[in-house]
This record gives C-alpha cells, structure tokens and sequence, in this order.
C-alpha cells in the first residue's frame, strides 16, 4: 500500500550550522589569497578564455509552415514544447508525419501534433510524462547524461502546463519487509585492501584515477596514498557480494579500461575481493536490540516534491551528473549555457560539485544568453546552494562571476573571511563593478556550512543580499544604474575567475540566475524546498508496536560524499484507519550495516508517547524536528540501514552507556599573557570608535580592504610583527585624516579649535588642550582599570606638536599646515598600545 503525505517537518537547512561542517572539514583546504587591490579605472579590454563549444551552441531548425494553432493551449504547445523538441538532433528525425509514430513532432500541422502529445505527457505532474520517462531510459537524448535530458523535457512540459509552482504531495511507498542482515563491514585497517584489491588498481589504473596523474581523474582509489585509496575504494566493493562490486561492473559491463580481455580482468577483480572479503568476519546483529526492519537509500520513497519558484529561470545547474567534464545548464532556455569543468574539482553524491582549485565555465557564446535576458529586463537574480570550504578567503573569492578578467565583470558574487561580497557594474559603478556591496563583518553572515544565498538587482532597490531566506540588512550606498555598459563577449564561471587566478574553494550544490528578482516570498519557497536528492525511509515497526502497516520515517539525503543527512523523524501507518492508542517511544538509534552507527545518535534522547490524540491520520505524528550526520560505509546503493529502541511499545531494552574513557592528563602549558593584540576587525572597530569616522568611510574602507592582511589576524602578542604595527600606523593616518578633512566631524571633536589659523601660530595663541583632550578621552579613554598615563602621554604629544611646529627651518607653516600637525598628533595616540592592545 501507499499512502499521500503532505510534508510534515519543518525545514532542517536553518539549523543546519550545528552539524554540516562535520564532513566538509575532512577535505577542506585552507587557501592564503593575497589581495589585488582593483583599480577603479582601466579600460575593458580583458581577454576571456573561450570554451569549446558543445553540442547545444547550435540547434538546427525543423521549420514550420503549416495552418495556424487553433486554440492558446496549442499556441503554448508550439512555444514551450514543440519548438524545443522538434529539431533533427532531438525528436524531429522520427516522430514527424510519415515517418515514425507517434508524430507528435509533425511539422505540417501544428493541431495534428498537439493531438498526439497530449496522450504522451502528465500535465498535472509533468515529471510522469511518458517523454520524460522514455528519455530518461537513455531514448534518443542529445546530450552525454540522459537525467540532465529528462530535466529539461521535464521543464519543457511544465512551461506548456503552466504550472504553478507548488510543493507536489508525496507518496510513501511500503518498502520491501526485511530483517537487518548479517553484513560484512569494512576493517579499519587497510591492511587487506592493500594486499587484494589495492596492487590491481595501482597497477591498471594509476594513469587516471590518482592525484598526480597527468589528467587527474576523481575518485583517487589507484592514488600512492594507502589511506586516501581504501577510503575512495569502500563505496566501490561490496563485500557481500563481490561479483556485484563497482570496480567488477566498470570493467565487466562497461569495458571500462580493460588491461586485456574484460571478462577476464573483471574475474581477477572479483577473486580479489573475494580473497578480501574471506578475511572479514561477519557483523551479526545484537540479539537484545529492538530493533525496525532495515532499507537501503534507494529503496526510500523519492522526497523531492517540486515547489520551487523558477517561473524567469533562465539557466539553471544541479549537477546531477555526478561524472564527467561537464556541469549541464537544465533551465530548458536556449543556448543551453553547459558549463566545461577544468582543474581540481569532485563530484559530489547527492548532487553538486567540490571545488578546491578549478572552475566550472561556459563558453562566451551560450554565455551572452545571460547578457541578452537580463539587459532586457533590467533587474535579476543570483540563486546558489553553497558550503564554503572555509571562512579564511579573500579576493574576493570568486563563487559565481560573469566576466572577462580579474578587473572586469558585468557582475561576481565573492567570499571574503564571513562575507559575501557582489560586485556589479552599472552606468554608476566602474568596469570592475566597485564599489562593493558586501555584507557586514561583525555579523559574519557567510559560514562554512550549507546557505541558500540569492542577490537580487533591481532600479528601485539596488543590490540586495539573501541568506538562507533573510536580508541581511546591507543596503546599497551606490545610486541605481543601467546595464548599457554590460559587455556580452564575457564568460559565466563558477569556482573562479575566468583568467582561473582567484579560485574559491566550497561545495556547489545548486545555480540558477533568474532574468526578474525574486520576491521575498519566492526566495523563502525555495530556502524551504531545501536542495539535493532526497529520500523517505520508512522503517517498519509493525510487529513492535501492533499497530498495521506502521512506520517510522526520516527523511535522509546523501548529504556530501562522507556523510547521510538524517532529518525529523515522524510514526506513520499506512493504513489510515488504524488506531494508534497509547505507545511510548525512547531512544531511538541509527543503525548502519548490522551495528549501530557509532556517532550522530542525536535521537537517542528521544521520550515522547504516540497517542490518538496527537496522531493525524495520513499524515502521523512529529517525533522530532531534530537531524543528525552519519557517516557513508560502503556507499549510497549498498548500506542498509535500521533503528534500534531502547522502550517502543511494550518492549525494553535497558541501555547502559559505557563509562567514558579517562580524560588524558593535562599538559601544564607555559605560562600565558593576559595582555594580547586586537585582531584586524577588532583594531577596524576601536579605531572607528575613538575617532567617531564610520567604517563605511569610502577612503577608509579602501585602506582596510588593502591592509586587512597585513593587520594582526591572531590576539597572540608572540606572533606580533614589525609589519603589522606598519599597517596599524597607516590606518591610524587614514582615520585620522578623514577626522579632521571632514568638517562635521573635525567640529564636533576638537570643538572651539581654529584650523584656518597658520601653524606658526596656531598651537601658540590657541589652547593645545582642544586637541589634546579629545584626544585623550576618546582614545585613550579616562578613569579605566589599565590605561596609559593620560599626563605622561599629553606630555608626548606636546612634545610632538612643538618639533612639528618649528618653522625656523624655512618650512611652510600656513593654514593646511595646522590640519597636517593635528593629523600626526591624533595618529601617534591613535597608533599606540592604548589601541592595539586589549
């Protein structure tokens, strides 16, 4: 049986901050990107390296020329489907008159045509449609991955449906009945692997599929090192059944890189993992477990409903492919703007791309699709799915970038430490599309982990910044402009700039960019639609709880290439006439492959009761809006997963929690300051403070962007540098300076001073403490536990002032000269210790 279920959880990806980072870090890399400060001027000039083109720059046409549609619905069919599928390279060859049947395609009678593609498409659920399925099966698809072929019609048919976008109901689906299996895991040693499998693959694959081959080739499992090897060979092997192994498959079935006969070299692979798999003993599963039935991922039901907003998608990449050089644009715009992967970039399962020194582009001809939409319309916006590697990259760091160079763009989103920054030109900013608009430092909005970031443009709003379905309140200081000075020779990139110069290192999960922005609304739609190939499993607990045709139910995704994403668990009985009555349900556990999984088992507190009550029928009861990482063993399509229960119903199994291991004994470190350094924001925001300029200052934030780096990153005082004091002294020059150059401020804090009075005379006829006190109270600070001496400091500073003011030498000591000496007494204070230090 089945049953209909609207969604019930609540969207995990919100909290997702707590626990996604777990498996990004055990392949993150760390970059150091020295910053290039962009020049405002510069002529637009840039070459952009060209792609190849592929087989989408080119669509021939199957011309019409028979009788006008009859109604709208056939003009829509024409429009949205048929002018799409009815080349020669996609279904015009065949499925026109005379030829092959159905003629859905036929191009002497657009009506004929429409009558036979009504019987061949689901309007309601364009996904069923009998043209998608066929496709998908590999029938006729122009392009390498029949699934990006199926997206695309898929899209095609919804375009003529003109359906809205809403959040499909799910079907579960009764899952096979199974008792969790003896299971042969994988030993943490990989002394086996390397005497078995690992000489084969180092010996036949080694020319690929290792990082230092001359076109590396992902997944490393021939690589030099043993660890790297086992680790990207387990999803490969099945132990269980060694004939039914990747590594068996590629070479038995697919003739992939045979060394001599296939049949052959696919018989040596299987003795190999045979002769490893004798050597491991069988997991058999704890007896006193309560325990569910078990499911594998791909016997779930599938969870993706639809419901995402895409109605002015003009390009759109989910890489589902998994495999391959290419990243496909499955918007169904055409050119299809197919994006060419280059460098050091994965693969990920579940959909999406890890980049750590690459970049997926695409050429400047199905680049200028981008060009021409968004010109026109005047407004647009960004959408991504993304997991920065780290918060440590600067350049900006280029996400997504439409450009021609490292100087000029029609527009980049960039990371910068814990920010998203974007860079737009308009007729009011330059070719580089500076000033910036970035999000702010102190809430260090950008972190490594799963965001849902969109930016939109419009005249009336600016540049506006979205994650995980908030503004984040940064407004645009720059005037709205036009796009007249956009340049439509420029290449579409992720990972890096075209000139592949300043890479970002994350996760790519999702793109799209859309020719009108998207409303708030529309951008919550699709934070809540979440992203990714996801699952319900559904755990049998019928014969636990005596309840007919029960479940309990997460939903689970595939959530990087390490782990499952294991979400909001809920009870279900497919028969909606069952009565629930009174169950109690306690610590609940993840099991994986006859054992439980020995981290994420956040549901082991679990204490809740299944009442009548509180249980909808056909659509359950919430056990938890809680989820939970686990790590991948032997890979999506063979671990076998189950649930295990401390109290469910009237059955108990008392668990007791193994005492923890001795705390190591502590290491009695060398004695530490309670004196350190302030770090570059923190020096940033003192500075601001004592000297009330803004942050946002347009001449002091240039300066910051350039001397970020050189400014102290760590509050150790060891690891202060002559190097840092030399930027903490420039700073304090521009602060100061932009103090006393703009009058409102200069009045405010040096209140009752004369600056048109000459230098020679001015600190002579006029009071020096209207300089010095407000020096001394706002940055050095007054009646504090630790502060330097306010007297032995104004002492200094006079000091300073009389050698600055000494004119016998010939000097001029005029007017402008009084703004210059107060300018280097208020950077001397601003400069010191009574600053940099905390």
């Amino acid at each position: 049986m089945s049953i209909k279920i609207r969604r019930l959880f609540n969207p995990l990806l919100a909290k997702l901050s707590r626990y996604s980072t777990i498996s990004i870090a055990k392949n993150s890399v760390t970059f150091i990107i020295i910053t290039t400060l962009f020049n405002s001027c510069g002529s637009d000039t840039t070459a952009v390296v060209e792609n190849p083109l592929t087989s989408s720059d080119t669509i021939e046409t199957n011309a019409y020329s028979g009788p006008v549609a009859s109604t709208q619905d056939v003009t829509q069919f024409k429009v949205e489907l048929w002018d799409n599928i009815s080349t020669e390279s996609r279904c015009g060859a065949c499925h026109i008159q005379n030829t092959q049947s159905p003629a859905f395609v036929r191009n002497d009678d657009i009506n004929l045509a429409y009558k036979e593609a009504t019987s061949l498409v689901n309007l309601t659920s364009p996904k069923d449609s009998m043209l998608v399925s066929k496709i998908s099966e590999g029938h006729n698809c122009w392009l390498s991955s029949d699934e990006a072929c199926a997206d695309i019609m898929t899209t095609w048919v919804a375009n003529w449906a003109q359906t809205e976008n809403v959040a499909n109901e799910v079907q579960l689906e009764a899952p096979l009945s199974k008792e969790p299996g003896a299971n042969k895991n994988f030993p943490e040693s990989n002394e086996l692997f390397t005497d078995t499998v690992y000489p084969l693959l180092e010996t036949y694959c080694a020319n690929c599929h290792t990082n230092s081959a001359t076109i590396p080739i992902s997944p490393y499992f021939a690589s030099s090192d043993i660890d790297e090897a086992y680790e990207a060979s387990k999803s490969r092997i099945n132990l269980d059944i060694p004939e039914n192994s990747r590594f068996v498959e590629r070479v038995r079935d697919e003739f992939h890189n045979c060394w001599s006969d296939c049949s052959s070299n696919a018989n040596d692979l299987i003795d190999a993992i045979l002769a490893m798999a004798e050597e491991i003993s069988v997991t058999e599963l704890d007896e006193s477990l309560i325990n569910s039935k078990a499911i594998t991922l791909y016997e779930g039901t599938l969870a993706t409903g639809g419901g995402r907003f895409e109605t002015n998608a003009i390009a759109k990449w989910e890489f589902k492919a998994g495999s391959g050089s290419t990243a496909f644009d499955t918007s169904g715009v055409e050119p299809a703007l197919d994006l060419t992967l280059n460098g050091d970039i994965e693969w990920l399962s579940g959909w999406g791309i890890q980049l750590t020194d690459g970049k997926a582009q695409g050429s400047t001809t199905n680049s200028k699709k981008i060009y021409d939409s968004i010109t026109a319309t005047g407004e647009f916006s960004i959408e991504a799915w993304v997991v920065p590697a780290n918060v440590t990259q600067e350049g900006p760091a280029r996400i997504i970038s439409y450009s021609g160079g490292d100087t000029t763009r029609n527009f980049t989103l960039g990371q910068s430490l814990y920010n998203y920054d974007v860079l737009l030109r308009t007729t009011e900013t330059d070719l580089n599309g500076e000033p910036t608009l970035s999000t702010s430092d102190a809430d260090e909005v950008l972190q490594a982990s799963l965001q849902h970031v969109v930016v939109n443009y419009d005249p009336i709003n600016g540049r506006q910044i979205f994650v995980n379905g908030e503004f984040t309140g940064n407004l645009d200081n720059v005037q709205a402009g036009g796009f007249g000075n956009w340049n439509d020779s420029y290449a579409f990139v992720l990972g890096n700039e075209v000139s592949g110069d300043i890479p970002w290192a994350g996760s790519i999960r999702m793109v799209a960019i859309h020719n009108r922005v998207l409303s708030s609304e529309q951008i919550i739609q699709n934070f809540e639609m979440g992203i990714g190939q996801k699952f319900f499993l559904l755990f049998e607990v019928t014969d636990i709880t005596d309840v007919p045709q029960s479940y309990v139910v997460l939903e689970v995704s595939q959530f990087d290439s390490y782990s499952y994403l294991f979400t909001e668990p809920f009870f279900i009985s497919l028969d909606e006439s069952a009565s629930i009555g009174s169950i109690p349900v306690e610590g609940m556990r993840i099991g994986i492959n006859g054992r439980e999984a020995t981290v994420g088992q956040v549901f082991q507190n679990l204490n809740i009761q299944l009442t009548d009550s509180d249980y909808i029928p056909g659509e359950g009861q919430v056990l938890s809006s809680m989820g939970t990482i686990v790590a991948i063993e032997k890979g999506a399509e063979l671990d076998e997963f189950f649930l295990t229960f401390e109290v469910l119903g009237d059955q108990t199994n008392v668990v007791i929690e193994a005492d923890p291991a001795a705390p190591a004994e502590a290491t009695d470190l060398d004695p530490q300051s309670d004196i350190g350094i302030r770090n570059f924001i923190e020096i940033n925001a003192s500075m601001a403070a004592a000297t009330t300029v803004p942050t946002n200052n347009t001449e002091v934030k240039a300066t910051f962007e350039a001397l970020k780096q050189q400014l102290p990153s760590v509050t150790n005082m060891s690891s202060f540098l002559a190097s840092n004091q030399m930027a903490v002294t420039q700073m304090a020059i521009k602060y100061c300076d932009q103090l006393v150059e703009t009058t409102s401020l200069r009045e405010s804090y040096f209140n009752g001073f004369d600056f048109d009075e000459a230098a020679s005379s001015a600190f002579e006829n006029q009071d020096r403490n209207l300089i010095l006190d407000p020096i001394s109270e706002n940055i050095l600070g007054i009646n504090l536990e630790t502060q330097p001496d306010n007297s032995s400091v104004a002492i200094e500073l006079n000091s300073l002032i009389d050698r600055l003011t000494d004119c016998s030498n010939g000097k001029s000591c005029d007017a402008s000269y009084t703004k210059t000496v107060v300018k280097a007494v208020c950077a001397g204070a601003l400069g010191s210790a009574a600053i940099t230090l905390q």
